[in-house]
């Protein structure tokens, strides 16, 4: 691992790896297939990037977008690493000269798309080339059980199957249940491989969830500090009116879905790399590609379909590591959006992932841990994270224990063979020949709860299901059941509580970075985009936010003191160094 070690520094300006990372590449340098599990911003691209430095050969990445590999390739040229993409734009002359160089060896890195091993020819020319590791991005893609199942990901196996010596493979990506999991070595037909699944906890991120009754104004009082943000809607029509109206209140924002063209999309997602507008509205089509680590923001407009799309969204604030937010705002009528387009899709599995999701909007508990939960299971966590709005008190929480236990009674006394609908008609007394013909009229939880909405008692059963204290059984006609855990509520050993999110934002400060001199800061920063526009590079590409923090706390005045800053390695240092400590030393001049 010394070799490792040596390349995280120099090329990267890392002193450390983050969770995983060491693990997962010392696997890989001993000859292992790994499975990775790292949350967004959790550094899964350097699992395969160092191994790559230090391996003989090539390694090729499997990666399901072309920003994606448009972002990874200019970031590793940048650092003087050999890498290149092939991609359906690539022309049939640059293709040649791409495949020339990586069978001469002079590319470290080659990253595809998983349609690309479809094709014979370069299923016949892969077969000659030097391949010591294959990466596969953004794994979970291989598993219907995944949120962005893509059917190219089953072919992967079979594309590669013929590679002698048979390659190392790295599977990796940021949100992957146990189903998940299990698919991914079956589906990439790995070989004992080291599994490794990280914890999922992002320290840097405070989630907040909101019921605003004027949803676009909510939306303007947090840009209204001009950070980078992405804010994500459930429909197209929605992200193309909420970005005219921010560019209509000075706010520069650009849509982006899957109606518009390939090159409105391209100029659009270049236009928020590259700093030149604050806010990307999208659809969820957006982000998977993007690796812009100083995105402050991720707010949700409308409430998403399952939690795994929520948690690799929201995890697109903040990959640098300094302070940011994601915000969920909260609206009933969203629901509805989602049952119909659940309904279009037909998603296995969709209806229970979206009550899931319904659960995190409506737990009483710390939104952190619900979600850590939800990922790995286990009751080995503290009862309050004190960094999200329910457990600082921004949302006010109600205790729903005595209807809950109703509506468990209620199940329990039908014989726990019904769902959602005629459980609610029973609780509230409904009149219906259906309760009349199984003389459920006559149950002592008939009428219980004759007061309560359709739509309360339904959010409380979403809230239980969501907790653990009710199972979803069965997909066409779902039926609710008890569960081992019931029985602590039943019995008053436990209690149940649901958040009620404030109608209105409640002050910010979540973004403060302590001890940091903030003009300094802010001029670095004006430093680093006129230097990006004259190289035609992304911001980020130069140096991250938290680099350019690093830089306003340490102020350095050599360049022996910028291999000290984080993210500055000598490569870097080298490049670009003299300009900022050019700048530091006026601004320390006065």
């Amino acid at each position: 691992m010394e070799d490792a070690y040596r390349i995280l520094h120099q090329y990267f300006g890392y002193e450390t790896f983050r969770p995983g990372q060491e693990k997962l590449i010392q696997g890989i340098l001993q000859g292992r297939d790994v499975v990775g599990i790292l949350p967004t911003g959790g550094g899964k691209s350097l699992c395969y990037q160092i191994p790559a430095l230090s391996l003989p050969g090539l390694t090729l990445v499997i990666s399901p977008l072309i920003s994606l590999m448009k972002d990874q390739v200019d970031g590793l040229r940048e650092l003087g690493i050999s890498a290149a993409k092939i991609d359906g734009q690539t022309e049939p002359v640059a293709y040649r000269d791409i495949m020339r160089s990586a069978f001469r060896g002079d590319l470290k890195l080659l990253y595809i798309a998983p349609e690309r091993l479809a094709q014979e020819s370069f299923q016949r020319a892969v077969k000659n080339l030097p391949i010591a590791l294959v990466a596969i991005d953004e794994a979970h893609c291989v598993s219907q059980w995944g949120h962005d199942f893509r059917p190219s990901y089953r072919q992967i196996a079979t594309g590669l199957s013929a590679l002698t010596p048979r390659p190392i493979f790295a599977a990796l990506t940021a949100t992957a249940t146990e189903p998940v999991q299990a698919d991914i070595v079956k589906g990439l037909a790995l070989q004992d491989p080291l599994v490794y699944v990280a914890d999922f906890d992002r320290p840097n991120l405070y989630f907040n969830i909101l019921a605003p009754s004027d949803r676009k104004k909510t939306l303007l009082s947090f840009l209204a500090d001009g950070q980078s943000a992405i804010v994500y809607c459930a429909t197209r029509r929605t992200v193309d009116a909420l970005s005219a109206y921010l560019n209509d209140q000075g706010v520069t924002a650009v849509a982006y879905h899957a109606g518009l063209s390939a090159e409105e999309r391209e100029r659009h997602q270049d236009a928020f790399i590259n700093d030149k507008v604050q806010v990307a509205v999208a659809t969820n089509a957006f982000g998977m590609g993007i690796d812009k680590p100083d995105v402050r923001r991720v707010i949700h407009y409308n409430i998403p379909k399952n939690i795994e799309s929520y948690y690799q969204e929201a995890g697109r604030a903040g990959r640098d590591g300094a302070p940011a937010e994601a915000v969920l705002f909260f609206n009933a009528a969203d629901i509805m959006t989602n049952l119909f387009l659940i309904g279009q899709s037909r998603e296995p599995n969709a209806r229970q992932k979206l009550d899931a999701m319904l659960g995190y909007a409506y737990t009483g508990s710390c939104l952190r841990h619900y979600l850590l939960r939800y990922f790995q299971p286990t009751e080995d966590l503290p009862p309050a994270c004190g960094h999200c709005a329910i457990c600082d008190g921004r949302i006010t929480t109600t205790d729903v224990t005595e209807p809950a236990r109703m509506v468990l009674s209620c199940i329990a006394r039908m014989g726990q063979r019904y769902g959602t609908s005629l459980i609610i008609d029973v609780l509230r007394g409904a009149k219906t020949e259906r309760i009349r013909s199984q003389g459920f009229d006559h149950l002592s939880t008939y009428g219980l709860l004759a007061k309560s909405s359709k739509g309360a008692l339904r959010d409380v059963i979403t809230l239980l299901a969501a907790e653990g204290y009710l199972a979803v059984v069965g997909a066409d006609y779902p039926i609710l059941k008890l569960t081992e855990k019931s029985r602590a509520l039943l019995q008053g050993e436990a209690q149940l509580s649901m958040n009620r999110p404030r109608s209105v934002r409640s002050g910010q400060g979540h973004l403060a970075t302590e001890d940091l001199d903030e003009t300094l800061f802010h001029a670095l920063r004006q430093l680093r985009r006129e230097m990006a526009d004259n190289l035609g590079l992304p911001p980020y590409i130069i140096f991250t936010d938290r680099t350019l923090q690093d830089l306003a706390r340490r102020m350095p005045r050599t360049p022996e003191d910028l291999l000290a800053v984080h993210g500055i390695g000598a490569v870097k240092a080298k490049k670009y160094g003299a300009p900022f400590l050019l700048a530091i030393r006026r601004y320390l001049q006065g």
